[in-house]
């Protein structure tokens, strides 16, 4: 009940906090061509996700097809979506793809498959802070937030290391040698981590610019990984609350008003729900086979 209640509390905060007035006029004016661009990157990306889980499953000995693996990301995408947690769709996932091998493999591969998104938005992040401290005028710092912003490249940095040292002894190397056993499959699953979170950081943008604000590639970068970011906080529900409050904080930077970047989170979220309607289609017509 209070991962229901905190989103709620956390978005009529800042309505209260910065006027409704505004937010609502860019609400109710969002274009909606914008908007399809939002639903077809969400699209692609889910996409992206599942041929990426399928990838790492067949690695580790499940086979199941791309047309079933895109229904079972859906699906478990409406879980997270609508429950607390934001993780039980990834374990009907686990427990779905089940086959001969048991439910080890299952939930290894869903496990994998998750910390590779979340390595790839780390990138793409990554790369969009150098890139925002390396011109450090285009962007109106507040000192705070400058230095927090440096902390957060040196501790990323840190933990893409501590990963990468982790990664190789023990059997966390073991694991890993077998989800990427030859130089093609690691360039597919790099492709396809940097692919989904371009996608994802490319949606937001969209939905910010349907709402009246157009980010520039370099405010994008920067700013868009650290909103994304903000909804892995687990008091919610989809992110709500806490990706509304990111984006009030940080469009200012880009010079845009808190605002807009709430109403670009509020749109973001919407479309979020918009884009797994299409696993209705799969419910309706079912995606049986499992070997691909």
């Amino acid at each position: 009940m209070l991962r229901l209640a905190v989103p709620a509390i956390v978005i009529g905060l800042l309505l209260w906090a910065f006027g409704s007035g505004d937010i609502g006029t860019r609400l109710t004016r969002a274009d909606p061509l914008w908007v399809g661009v939002a639903l077809a990157c969400l699209w692609g990306q889910t996409i992206l996700m599942a041929l990426r889980w399928r990838l790492v499953a067949r690695c580790l000995g499940l086979r199941f097809g791309a047309g079933w693996a895109i229904r079972e990301y859906l699906t478990g995408q409406v879980v997270n979506l609508t429950l607390p947690g934001g993780v039980l769709g990834d374990a009907s996932r686990a427990v779905r793809s089940r086959d001969g091998t048991g439910w080890k493999p299952a939930a290894q591969a869903v496990v994998i498959e998750r910390v590779a998104g979340q390595v790839g938005l780390l990138v793409v992040g990554l790369a969009g802070a150098v890139w925002g401290l390396a011109a450090p005028g285009a962007f109106d710092w507040p000192p705070g937030l400058l230095r927090g912003l440096i902390f957060a490249v040196l501790l990323g940095i840190g933990l893409a290391a501590g990963i990468f040292a982790a990664a190789r002894r023990g059997r966390i190397a073991d694991l890993l040698r077998r989800c990427l056993p030859t130089r093609r499959i690691a360039g597919a699953q790099v492709a396809l981590s940097l692919g989904a979170a371009l996608l994802n950081v490319a949606a937001f943008a969209a939905c910010a610019r349907a709402t009246g604000t157009a980010l520039g590639p370099q405010a994008t970068l920067l700013l868009v990984p650290l909103i994304l970011t903000a909804m892995l906080i687990p008091l919610s529900v989809a992110g709500w609350g806490w990706r509304e409050g990111a984006a009030a904080l940080l469009f200012p930077i880009a010079g845009a008003t808190a605002q807009a970047g709430i109403a670009a989170g509020i749109v973001f979220g919407a479309a979020m729900m918009l884009s797994v309607l299409p696993v209705l289609i799969f419910w309706v017509w079912p995606v049986s086979e499992r070997t691909g």
